[in-house]
């Protein structure tokens, strides 16, 4: 499981003293940990690979956010942090979809709901994000599906 690989890596980190790693590692835990005290699950639940992901892809949202905003502020410094834990997230992410296959999907998904204007964008992003959310960055496939009704 996941979980399990990122509690690995946080040892591997201490191990080795890499503390900007350890630092990211402990992080993610910790946004786990939340994730599981709002849904009120003393315990992972039987294969929570789909909610570790989720609380990644946030995280690495948030980051890319951050990097933009510490850049456009002259904060080049915190921006590089920012940086090294968003490559620390990121090893976490499953491989993501490229361009031409989410646009494959899309179209797939819009052929097999019959979807037509823009009316049914949501029926596509709700099937999309259910078949292939932990594969897809689904703010970007929002701007692709909007596109692909343009």
């Amino acid at each position: 499981m996941l979980r399990d690989t990122i509690k690995s890596a946080q040892v591997s980190a201490m191990k080795g003293g890499d503390k900007p790693r350890l630092a990211a590692v402990r992080l993610i835990l910790a946004k786990i940990k939340d994730r599981d005290i709002e849904l009120r699950t003393g315990t992972a639940p039987e294969n929570d690979d789909v909610l570790v992901i989720d609380v990644l892809q946030k995280m690495a949202k948030q980051r890319r956010e951050s990097i933009t905003l510490y850049e456009q502020g002259g904060r080049t410094e915190l921006a590089e942090q920012e940086k090294g834990e968003l490559a620390v997230i990121e090893e976490f992410l499953p491989a993501q979809m490229s361009e031409e296959d989410t646009k494959a999907a899309i179209a797939a998904i819009k052929a097999e709901l019959g979807a037509e204007s823009i009316k049914d964008m949501g029926k596509v992003m709700a099937t999309l994000k259910e078949r292939h959310g932990t594969e897809i960055d689904m703010s970007k496939a929002s701007g692709l599906v909007k596109a692909s009704f343009g």
